[in-house]
């Protein structure tokens, strides 16, 4: 899969219908990208560009950018640009959950539950919490890394004394799996989350609710910042879709 622009597409003159601008925009562009006009690993023009092309307003195009994102189409991807990474929507799947859905679901759950753990945590629960660590810190095999990773996030669920988000934590454990596992065919990544785990951690032992909110949305931010490089990899989608297809468990 080539990484490269479209700025060539932008170049094209558009004749409007009578659809809302935001409609009539996102159609368009989805239709280009299911269609292969626009490939997967190809970055979006800019939002200056798209707003000529389309003789809209830069809002509107940010309102499609959005769009598209939670469609699983592309991501975006500070500092570089809106990238295409499915033809279809949510085309990569983790235990029937696309990671576009996992994405925007957990910032929800994990953050709130990582600063009611710094305020109810057990001295148990800690302890839990720092021999998963422990042993993340020597464990060599990925896939059992991957597995104690979602255990690393359902402890810290379950020390925020709400059976909601551990239960709901519980219910993504495969999932949370299987991203982790595609994100650490990256280099340094696996060290980088343990740090951000190990920062997570410390909040909560602490007792600080906002250091705690904090680390785990900045875990959150490095693993969405991850996917989106991971899914614009030179064939990195035919790896994952093989991995991350499976039906979800019940």
């Amino acid at each position: 899969m080539s990484v490269g622009t479209t700025d060539a597409f932008a170049g094209r003159p558009v004749i409007g219908q009578r659809l809302s601008a935001v409609d009539y925009v996102l159609r368009d562009l989805r239709d280009a990208v299911e269609s292969g006009v626009i490939h997967v690993g190809e970055r979006l023009p800019s939002e200056s560009a798209l707003a000529a092309r389309y003789s809209v307003s830069r809002t509107v195009i940010r309102e499609v950018l959005r769009a598209l994102e939670a469609k699983g189409l592309t991501v975006t991807r500070d500092g570089k640009g809106t990238f295409v990474v499915a033809t279809h929507p949510h085309d990569v799947m983790f235990e029937g959950y696309s990671v576009a859905h996992l994405m925007e679901a957990r910032p929800g759950i994990e953050i709130p539950a990582a600063a009611l753990a710094a305020l109810r945590r057990t001295e148990e629960q800690m302890d839990t919490i720092a021999q998963l660590l422990e042993r993340m810190e020597k464990e060599k095999d990925e896939s059992v890394w991957t597995r104690l990773d979602a255990s690393f996030h359902l402890s810290i669920a379950q020390a925020s004394g709400n059976p909601v988000f551990a239960d709901v934590v519980a219910s993504l454990g495969a999932a949370l799996a299987g991203q982790s596992e595609m994100l650490n065919v990256q280099p340094l990544r696996r060290a980088a989350s343990q740090a951000e785990h190990r920062t997570i951690a410390a909040a909560v032992a602490r007792g600080s609710a906002v250091e705690a909110e904090d680390a785990m949305r900045f875990h959150l931010e490095q693993v969405r910042e991850a996917v989106s490089v991971s899914l614009t990899m030179p064939a990195a989608p035919a790896a994952t879709v093989k991995k991350a297809t499976r039906k979800r468990r019940h």
